[in-house]
């Protein structure tokens, strides 16, 4: 074949390729988060999308239309629907803050004497007031001006919307042409990749889902036990919260803190101190938040993904301190999806069955089954005919 590229050239153009490809790539790797950002999202309302397909006998592209502009408009209309509201609980917050200060000033107005040292605290409360105050200056008005007025923020999210809306309705084509650019002698192997890696996702998917709830419920449980005002929907969000490691159920517990600290409790055998009421709360989250963390989200995960609970917990950390809040919440199925692929990569290099319903692939040095070894198929110097016998005549 003249037009066969010899395999210099070939080699070249291959490294000139990879070479393009890392600098583009370097050059737009702050779109790398958004675009993670969206299939993140993408993978979450997967659910809703195989729900709305079976249930409404749509396809896969009209179920997934239904479900982002569904989400969208609801994006859309629960801030604009609720932010008066939340207005107004903000300017409240901030007026119980300002007197819970007053109060706090009042008690240590006066010094504090311990083995006959006296402490004079009444000169933080100033400075905490001004902290507060430069805080407030930028709620709730400014901040939303400063939000409308960031238009990188909200090119990005424009990024984010776009490419979650593609990646639901066209991922179908976006992975044949994938797997279509690989040779076809291999295009069956990553298929069966694709679909074992995807079932990692959606167990890890259901692990969530699983964590999600039973935290929900404990919460709900607790936050009701000790009488704390809004304990179902407290609950509620700790368990949606939790989606988001770490830093979810920490914004879910500032929310109950802030409800102790302004409601206090609503059983009379509680605490009517809302300061020691919010510590109980306080205490009572790092119990809760450190059995998740450091048991119940292991083993969830590890079962679901079918990995040990030791590296998951040791991966989720890693990756909150190197990488963040992304990174931790993709890092145990990437790890599982590694795990697949490194199986198939040593069963192809050692020659072992890459898939469980393959045959085991013969050495070159075994013969095939049912056929005699070479030492059997070959005569032996016992069985060999003795020639000289079988051309020797009577007359000799």
């Amino acid at each position: 074949m003249k037009n066969r590229w010899p395999p210099a050239t070939r080699y070249f153009v291959t490294a000139l390729i990879l070479i393009v490809l890392v600098f583009v790539g370097w050059q737009a790797r702050e779109l790398f988060k958004p675009l993670i950002t969206a299939g993140l999202i993408a993978y979450i309302l997967y659910p809703l999308v195989e729900l709305s397909r079976r249930r409404f006998k749509l396809s896969q592209a009209a179920a997934s239309r239904l479900v982002f502009f569904f989400g969208l408009a609801l994006l859309v209309a629960l801030p604009v629907s609720l932010l008066p509201m939340l207005t107004r609980e903000v300017n409240e917050v901030i007026g119980d803050l300002f007197r819970i200060i007053d109060d706090v000033e009042a008690l240590l107005a006066k010094p504090i004497a311990v083995a006959g040292l006296q402490f004079h605290f009444n000169d933080l409360i100033p400075a905490l007031r001004d902290s507060l105050s430069a805080v407030v200056q930028f709620l709730p008005e400014n901040a939303f001006k400063v939000i409308e007025t960031t238009s990188r923020g909200m090119l990005w999210s424009l990024v984010i919307v776009v490419s979650v809306y593609y990646f639901m309705t066209d991922w179908d084509r976006l992975r044949d042409w994938l797997i279509g650019l690989a040779p076809s002698d291999y295009q069956h192997d990553i298929w069966r990749l694709y679909r074992k890696i995807k079932t990692v996702w959606m167990n890890y998917l259901r692990g969530q889902l699983t964590l999600m709830i039973i935290v929900a419920v404990v919460f709900s449980v607790i936050w009701s036990a000790i009488g704390l005002p809004g304990a179902l929907l407290l609950g509620i969000l700790a368990g949606l919260f939790s989606l988001i490691p770490d830093v979810g159920p920490f914004a879910a517990t500032a929310l109950a803190l802030a409800v102790a600290l302004l409601e206090g409790s609503n059983f009379a055998w509680m605490p009517q101190n809302h300061l020691v009421f919010a510590l109980i709360v306080a205490g009572l989250y790092v119990v809760l938040i450190n059995v998740k963390n450091i048991w119940l989200r292991p083993l969830i995960y590890g079962r679901s993904v079918h990995m040990h609970e030791g590296v998951i917990f040791v991966a989720i950390i890693a990756a909150v301190i190197f990488t963040g809040i992304i990174g931790a919440f993709i890092i145990v199925p990437v790890l599982a999806s590694l795990g697949v692929i490194g199986r198939y990569l040593h069963a192809r290099l050692m020659g072992l069955p890459a898939f469980e319903d393959e045959e085991p692939v013969a050495s070159p040095a075994d013969p095939p089954p049912g056929a005699a070894s070479p030492a059997e198929s070959s005569p032996s110097a016992d069985s060999a005919p003795d020639v000289r016998a079988e051309t020797l005549t009577p007359s000799d």
